[in-house]
């Protein structure tokens, strides 16, 4: 692929203040773990460890005006960010090794930030289980981790929408989602009125993984900066059962490493997140060990011969 051989740049982001069930914030480690800095060795990928961002601590608290732990979200992004940033200025590919799915917008701000910066077009692949479009005026919950879309689309707290310097960080044409299958009821309208594409496991079923993963990158070419932001509840719990979100019926092994081959064959990877790995829940570190198989795929690793 086009961007093999950039270094990748590990970023630990060790936290769960987005969610409400803890661990997390163990993922990273799990991932190390799992070998992944070597997985990415052996296929000729540079790997350079950063080791993790240190950040406020998970303080258990109810959520407040419709946010839980909303200060120390804020924190953990605008940490994030900044290392994503400079990691990007740097020439590097960054992959967060998460911690919750809020550390997106942290994420994804600092990509489209250095995206505006080099006149680069964007587009985010967003493989996720869920819309993750909740606002404090519809969130069941509080949980941030159910938020991210909706803060990167310009709906949330102005310390989250204006992480990039641009609100919106992203106009609705630049995120696909797919894998979709658990959306709440306020999150399907606001979903249709910013006019996110996504391609939920109907789609799926429908289509074929295929066909769905030749629409949402329809227009990823030489030039496109690609961010995958892979949200491990996108897979089936059957295979992957490591995640405090599981939804049933998710895309299975095959599914799965179709898309991270069809990703690796556009040759625009430029950055990527892992989130929601959760230890506590898995079962001799397989979940851990299955999103490094993919990530290998994601990387060029084909399952082909000849290739």
């Amino acid at each position: 692929m086009a961007e093999k051989q950039k270094t990748v740049s590990l970023i630990g982001a060790p936290t769960d203040v987005g969610a409400s069930r803890r661990g997390s914030s163990m993922g990273p480690e799990a991932l190390r773990v799992a070998g992944i800095a070597q997985a990415l060795g052996r296929l000729g990928v540079p790997v350079r460890d950063c080791g993790n961002i240190s950040g406020p601590a998970n303080p258990s608290l109810p959520p407040v005006d419709g946010f839980r732990h909303l200060n120390e979200v804020v924190q953990w992004n605008h940490l994030l960010h900044d290392a994503v940033y400079t990691e990007l200025s740097k020439g590097r590919l960054p992959l967060v090794l998460g911690g919750d799915h809020c550390l997106g917008i942290g994420s994804i701000s600092a990509v489209a930030r250095r995206c505006r910066e080099q006149g680069r077009l964007l587009r985010v692949l967003w493989l996720d289980a869920h819309v993750d479009f909740n606002t404090a005026a519809i969130t069941p919950s509080g949980n941030v981790h159910g938020m991210p879309v909706a803060c990167l689309c310009g709906y949330g707290p102005e310390k989250l929408v204006r992480m990039s310097g641009h609100v919106p960080a992203l106009s609705s044409e630049q995120i696909r989602q797919v894998g979709v299958r658990s959306v709440d009821e306020g999150e399907k309208r606001l979903v249709h009125e910013a006019g996110i594409e996504v391609f939920d496991m109907r789609a799926v079923d429908e289509l074929g993984m295929r066909q769905v993963m030749r629409s949402a990158l329809r227009d990823i070419d030489d030039g496109v900066h690609l961010h995958v932001s892979f949200d491990v509840d996108f897979l089936d719990p059957d295979i992957a059962p490591g995640v405090a979100t599981t939804v049933r019926g998710g895309p299975s092994y095959r599914e799965a490493q179709l898309c991270m081959e069809m990703l690796a064959d556009t040759g625009c990877l430029s950055s990527l997140d892992i989130v929601e790995l959760n230890p506590a829940f898995d079962v001799r570190n397989q979940t851990a060990e299955l999103a490094v198989d993919l990530i290998e795929s994601l990387f060029g690793k084909s399952t082909l011969m000849g290739r």
